[in-house]
């Protein structure tokens, strides 16, 4: 998969996507520290722990590399940065019930800006999913010869006991 590359100088207004969530009750904030083992639970159960590894790295930043959504008290969606490597966004996700209501944007934009406060220029997304929803959501472009870039020797994970 490969890696893509997002202007960070050139992003839309993450406001106006955080203010229609908010109309429905959803917040994305950045998560706070004490709340590292709510969200890590639920990243573990949601996706995966090679995952939940990127996000405690996240969240021993200061300051805290990771936005949430939450709704009702619960998390329902997050995006890290400056985790596998400095200036990556990711890992990233919506809970799987939570999809196709504009949280994904939303929490990549606000970490995006996250990071442009920090004063990095641009950000690298890692191993790229799906492709059209970060180029549509931040105008991300592919990196050219960056498959399998960083993500070339990883370990395999245990098997499930």
């Amino acid at each position: 998969m490969t890696d893509m590359l997002v202007r960070l100088y050139a992003l839309p207004d993450g406001g106006a996507a955080r203010a229609a969530l908010a109309e429905q009750g959803i917040t994305v904030r950045l998560c706070n520290p004490f709340e590292r083992h709510i969200v890590a639970d639920w990243v573990g159960r949601c996706f995966s722990a090679r995952w939940v590894d990127e996000f405690k790295v996240a969240m021993g930043h200061q300051p805290v590399g990771c936005v949430i959504a939450t709704h009702g008290g619960k998390p329902i969606g997050f995006a890290c940065y400056d985790t596998t490597a400095r200036g990556f966004i990711g890992p990233m996700g919506v809970d799987p019930e939570a999809r196709q209501g504009g949280i994904g944007r939303a929490l990549l934009i606000t970490a995006a800006e996250q990071m442009r406060a920090l004063g990095y220029a641009y950000a690298v997304i890692g191993g790229v999913g799906p492709k059209e929803f970060y180029k549509k959501c931040v105008g991300a472009t592919e990196i050219s010869g960056s498959d399998p870039g960083i993500y070339a020797d990883i370990l395999p994970a245990p098997p499930a006991k």
